[in-house]
């Protein structure tokens, strides 16, 4: 079940000059780019089918997902999990959400004991209702744990365009080493002792941005986005301190800077989802037609399930849910929305004494 993790805190010094990435997406092959920056850095990156990563080592490029960036000749690229893993001291997770568990069964008893991990992931598992820390703890009880949340489209950051994220762990020490890891000068990171509520807000804000696409394929304007994202963030406020995440959390960059981002943004797979549904596309025609994985569209389905086990009010994300899997019509889940019964965005103040 969903919770945050409550493994022991584990604070040594870590010597980060080896880092294997496992995930050979667009954000693994960025994030793979970004930590070959600093020299001295030996990076892998792993990429599960063997025609994929010898086509990335030959080309020293990801023409499918990241096209516009050429990998350096220091990156080395495999398919062969122990021998990228091997001498790994940290190792960085950049597999989509639904097929972590599969992966870390074949690839866990390769991963170096004293290998810090790192989740890019953005997700919570359906079966479950755990985030990727959670799961990563089922296989490694005692290694530290990161995550990175925030705005950070693959797509720009590897064009050197500013970007801020923060990195998250109950060990500050691991947090801090992974900020020295990955920080350059065109990429501030932050760290953030609330991992749980990082890991939230980064798959919370995918929802919403589903919603948010909707909007745009539905043809309304500013006004309605503004609000959706408004309303939207209360929605992961809500969900996430109900389950022990803190409030300020969602206020930061994991939280609302991911939001306005991902709801926002060309690059966005969950909003353009959201914008094709708008449309009058079924959902399974806008999939089979993406390179890439929209993480929204599962975790809507987890998102679903948690709030009416816990009782938390999540009328956007339930809209979403019910457009994407019980077949109700984009039209009609914002007149559902719209015509809710009217309410005080927040409790007034008592006018009596005290």
């Amino acid at each position: 079940m969903l919770q945050p993790t409550t493994a022991a805190v584990v604070t040594r010094k870590l010597t980060m000059s080896n880092t294997t990435v496992l995930g050979a997406g667009s954000m693994g092959t960025a994030c793979a780019w970004i930590l070959s920056q600093r020299p001295g850095n030996r990076v892998c990156l792993w990429a599960r089918n063997p025609d994929y990563a010898r086509q990335i080592q030959l080309t020293r490029r990801n023409d499918r997902l990241l096209p516009n960036v050429s990998l350096p000749e220091s990156i080395e690229v495999s398919s062969d999990g122990p021998l990228a893993l091997k001498n790994a001291d940290v190792v960085l997770l950049c597999i989509p959400m639904r097929g972590l568990r599969d992966a870390l069964a074949s690839l866990a008893p390769s991963v170096p004991t004293q290998a810090t991990l790192v989740s890019a992931i953005k997700g919570i598992e359906n079966a479950s209702l755990k985030c990727p820390s959670a799961v990563l703890r089922e296989f490694f009880p005692s290694q530290p744990v990161v995550a990175l949340g925030g705005p950070c489209h693959a797509e720009e950051v590897v064009q050197r365009k500013p970007a801020s994220i923060v990195a998250a762990s109950a060990d500050p020490g691991a947090a801090e080493q992974i900020q020295a890891l990955m920080a350059t000068e065109f990429l501030r990171i932050y760290a953030n002792p609330d991992l749980f509520g990082v890991e939230l807000g980064g798959a919370l804000k995918n929802v919403i941005a589903i919603a948010a696409g909707i909007c745009d394929g539905l043809g309304f304007g500013d006004n309605a986005k503004a609000a959706l994202i408004t309303r939207g963030l209360s929605e992961m406020v809500r969900f996430g301190t109900a389950l022990g995440a803190e409030s300020e959390t969602f206020f930061g960059l994991a939280g609302l800077g991911d939001l306005v981002t991902t709801c926002n943004s060309r690059h966005s797979r969950n909003r353009f989802v959201g914008e094709e549904l708008g449309k009058g596309i079924p959902l399974q025609t806008i999939e089979q037609s993406m390179a890439a994985v929209a993480e929204g569209v599962l975790t809507a389905r987890s998102v679903h399930r948690i709030a009416a086990e816990h009782q938390i009010d999540m009328p956007i994300a339930d809209q979403v849910y019910q457009v994407l899997f019980e077949g109700k019509s984009p039209w009609n889940a914002t007149v559902e929305l719209m015509n809710r019964p009217l309410k005080f965005e927040s409790h007034p103040k008592s006018t009596q004494d005290n």
